[in-house]
């Protein structure tokens, strides 16, 4: 007995943030949703901040430059938080508060 076995890609559409979720449309149709407080920059960021966005790579991954976070669908998918350690984290944020000030 043969399998075929079709491998579809992940690609993103469309991304909307709400309060507590990172929510991502996929072209096929599916839908991602994983909590907002895995990505603590996406956590501390603007309104405004969060959607300044976009696709790259034809929409493998996404990234917001103004926070410098990019986020990969397959790492989504596999339920991946950030990677980003405590230490880089808590100087980026002392940066941003230090700017805003």
């Amino acid at each position: 007995m043969t399998t075929l076995t079709l491998e579809i890609e992940p690609i993103a559409s469309e991304v909307s943030i709400t309060d507590e979720r990172l929510i991502v449309d996929l072209v096929d149709g599916r839908i991602l949703s994983v909590p907002l407080a895995w990505y603590p920059r996406l956590m501390h960021a603007s309104p405004a901040e969060r959607d300044n966005w976009q696709l790259l790579g034809d929409g493998y991954a996404i990234e917001w430059i103004d926070l410098d976070e990019h986020i990969g669908l397959e790492g989504l998918l596999a339920g991946r938080r950030s990677g980003e350690s405590q230490q880089s984290f808590e100087r980026w944020l002392a940066t941003r508060n230090t700017s805003v000030g």
